[in-house]
């Protein structure tokens, strides 16, 4: 699963779908009350603008259970440049 955890406004400017992932679109500020929407036992990848964000998530996600979650360093931006370049950058 990939877990973007940017706001709303920042999805309508640049998304990514990469091949064989679900994506999953949750604010950071909405992934506590929403913890038991995840499920704990698979993967997770997060994704935010360029990595604090979702470097948290993937903190608080681990505190929680979470044994397999990645981040993804450089976020979205560092997805752009080095993986595709059609991604908006913002």
């Amino acid at each position: 699963m990939l877990l973007d955890c940017r706001e709303p406004a920042e999805w309508r400017v640049a998304t990514v779908q990469p091949d064989g992932a679900e994506l999953v679109q949750m604010p950071m500020h909405s992934i506590p009350p929403r913890l038991h929407e995840l499920d704990r036992d698979r993967p997770v990848a997060l994704l935010c603008h360029h990595g604090g964000r979702s470097m948290q998530v993937a903190m608080f996600l681990k505190q929680h259970g979470f044994a397999r979650v990645a981040n993804i360093a450089g976020g979205i931006d560092a997805w752009s440049v080095q993986v595709d370049p059609t991604v908006p950058r913002y």
